[in-house]
């Protein structure tokens, strides 16, 4: 992990963001001034389901992954969180507790606004109201296109695209994509909510067309085009 002081030494990396480098610069200034540095502990909870609303989080380093429990303690996998994706921020709308469990994946930095100094500066400048509504409506675009896709693709073409997602950043990304995504089997397997012997299988077939590298934690793409095509996803089509 870097040695990172203070959140104004973060604001290249958050600016790698599509959202972050799209807002207002006054609005960077004023969430960089009021945030705060957390450093976890792999498995150390940032939040858990039921917590009053505690203000809004970005991940720096490492990941964190986003998941529901049942009552019978199994967890459910949603999604896993990289720099430099924001999280949190739709109890920051309702003022309601939270809807799921946001816990270290790994080693992890992550920046938080707390609810407090949000509240304060939205009630101060209510026009950031809107950039905070993008951040929520491009993850309501992706949760509708998930639903579409359980609903009507094939699971192969369903894990292609998900691979695909994760390695654009989720579209968070404002200028880059990674030729590897840390995740493994079971959990891509989780997010899919199919078997790990089914996604094992799919993935088998994609590195045996060379698509794909396999290794333990790591997916490593070597050949994006060719996994835009398992995906069918125009060439053209950018993240």
């Amino acid at each position: 992990m870097t040695k990172l002081r203070h959140p104004t030494d973060c604001r290249e990396l958050l600016r790698a963001g599509r959202w972050f480098r799209g807002i207002p610069t006054a609005l960077q200034d004023e969430l960089l001034a009021a945030a705060a540095l957390r450093r976890l502990q792999p498995e150390e909870r940032i939040f858990s389901r039921g917590d009053p609303p505690s203000g809004l989080f970005a991940v720096i380093e490492g990941g964190v992954r986003v998941t529901a429990t049942t009552d019978g303690g199994k967890e459910a996998l949603l999604t896993l969180v990289e720099a430099p994706s924001w999280f949190g921020e739709i109890a920051v709308f309702d003022g309601l507790a939270r809807t799921h469990d946001a816990i270290a994946e790994t080693e992890a930095t992550v920046l938080q606004v707390r609810q407090a100094a949000l509240d304060a500066l939205l009630a101060r400048e209510p026009a950031y109201w809107r950039e905070l509504a993008l951040l929520m409506t491009h993850k309501l675009r992706l949760m509708f296109v998930v639903f579409e896709e359980a609903a009507v693709l094939p699971i192969a073409v369903r894990l292609a695209r998900r691979l695909l997602t994760m390695a654009e950043g989720y579209g968070e990304w404002h200028d880059k994509k990674s030729r590897v995504v840390t995740v493994k089997q079971e959990q891509l397997a989780a997010m899919l909510a199919i078997s790990r012997q089914t996604a094992n299988q799919a993935l088998r077939r994609l590195e045996a067309q060379g698509v794909v590298r396999l290794t333990y934690g790591e997916i490593e793409i070597t050949d994006h085009a060719a996994l835009r095509r398992a995906a069918g996803v125009a060439a053209a089509e950018k993240a």
